[in-house]
């Protein structure tokens, strides 16, 4: 493991989803006690979408193209305040507009619940693009875990219903399998911030009762053909990895342009630690990587 960030281990809370409203709690803290993001370039703006799914909505100057943003917290953390640090950082590193989705949360809200509310914002985002002064066709979905999942989900969604163009899937440690039986699902158990039991705990809040099903799990897609180009980021010490590395490769085997980038050295979430420089590049690529994929 890197040693810039294994350092920081002892700081890390207990990874338990068992009490979700405690769980996040604790993100909100961490969250709160983070070095602010600099927002001097950004012009920030609060929306309702229909269906009253809250978005928060970052604007650079001359921005080139947006993002719906969707955040991480295993389907059960994290809101529009906790991925302010990152949405700020992704749009002012991009030159992007940031629409961060502030979803439904299982357990609570079960699936279908947070894809369509990311699928409102979407809708929303494309159907109001003049007024947001967006170009509808350079829209790209992204987030990180359980949002890189959500984002995933969208692609999924809008090819099939014919919904919104989709240019661009940026994808940061996805979670993406419900069945957990890849190499590094059974191997990496007890890693920091993800472990098995908390992975399991996850999918048993956010499918309920709910058979896992494409939209659910992008991984149990069995057709990836005609999806928008993807950068799929995965982290080397992380039970998900071997499913994000997983769908960047069926990505590419379906015939769509797919740049996967396997972090050594890193373990989920561990962008977080700022002061790391493996960190600082991950962040900056995450940025690079959404300029890219919203050029001309």
């Amino acid at each position: 493991m890197n040693p810039e960030l294994e350092a920081f281990l002892p700081l890390f809370p207990p990874a338990d989803l068992d009490d979700p409203v405690t769980a996040r709690e604790k993100l909100a803290g961490l969250s709160a006690s983070a070095p602010p993001p600099d927002t001097s370039g950004l012009t920030i703006e609060d929306h309702t979408v229909d269906g009253g799914v809250p978005v928060r909505v970052y604007r650079p100057r001359q921005a080139h193209g947006a993002v719906i943003w969707l955040h991480g917290g295993g389907f059960v953390m994290g809101d529009l305040d906790t991925e302010h640090p990152w949405a700020a950082r992704v749009a002012d590193g991009a030159g992007a507009v940031v629409i961060s989705v502030g979803y439904r949360r299982a357990p609570e809200h079960p699936f279908p619940a947070a894809v369509d509310d990311a699928y409102a914002a979407l809708t929303w985002a494309a159907k109001n693009a003049t007024e947001l002064g967006l170009d509808p066709a350079r829209i790209a979905v992204g987030g990180h875990s359980a949002g890189a999942g959500i984002a995933a989900a969208l692609a999924l969604r809008a090819r099939d219903e014919h919904g919104p163009t989709i240019r661009f899937q940026l994808l940061n440690q996805p979670e993406l399998d419900d069945r957990q039986d890849t190499w590094s699902a059974r191997t990496f158990t007890d890693t920091p911030w993800m472990t098995r039991d908390k992975l399991a705990a996850t999918w048993r809040h956010y499918l309920g009762d709910t058979p896992g099903t494409p939209y659910a799990a992008p991984a149990r897609a069995a057709d990836l053909s005609g999806l928008p180009p993807a950068y799929v980021a995965t982290a080397e010490f992380d039970p998900l990895r071997d499913e994000g590395i997983t769908y960047a490769l069926r990505l590419l085997q379906s015939g769509v342009s797919a740049e996967l980038h396997q972090w050594p050295g890193t373990f989920h979430g561990s962008q977080a630690i700022l002061s790391a420089e493996v960190s600082q590049r991950q962040i900056a690529e995450l940025a690079a990587a959404l300029r890219r994929g919203l050029a001309d």
